[in-house]
């Protein structure tokens, strides 16, 4: 038989506010970790050359929105955009590991259809980690693996 005192009452377990505070610090914990990792060598890279293919593009637009060609090369610094409207596109990569090699400047029309052209991005602390960045002409650059180059392409 089962006897209790007046007032006094035995709750076994959490309340939902108790729960609901853990669950927010957890959350907050998550996140600052999440936000410490810092991204890889790769995920850099990726990021570089979906911006470069699409900073091309957009210099292919310019060129033949004003009929005159541009032209891309690498710099000691980064890029440039010869023929470009002055400060209209960026000329330096975001991170400092990355190199550029072509088979000479990258025509970017003002013609609709240009000749296939490819840029070789590569990460300086692992040369073996390189992306491609390709077209065919006629095609926006698209960023593939090395063995996933445009076929007849430089």
């Amino acid at each position: 038989m089962r006897t209790s005192v007046a007032g006094s009452n035995f709750n076994r377990g959490f309340t939902l506010l108790e729960l609901l505070v853990v669950i927010t610090i957890m959350a907050i914990a998550t996140a600052g970790v999440s936000l410490a990792l810092r991204d890889s060598a790769q995920t850099l890279l990726e990021r570089e050359a979906q911006r470069l293919a699409a900073l091309l593009e957009s210099a292919r637009a310019q060129s033949r929105m004003t009929a005159n060609p541009i032209r891309w090369h690498t710099t000691e610094t980064g890029f440039a955009f010869d023929g470009a409207t002055p400060s209209s596109l960026p000329s330096a990569w975001l991170g400092t590991d990355v190199r550029a090699v072509t088979n000479g400047p990258i025509v970017l029309g003002p013609e609709p259809i240009i000749g296939p052209q490819r840029i070789r991005l590569a990460s300086l602390s692992d040369p073996a980690r390189s992306l491609t960045l390709a077209t065919d002409g006629l095609r926006p650059f698209a960023v593939s693996a090395d063995s996933d180059a445009v076929p007849g392409s430089p």
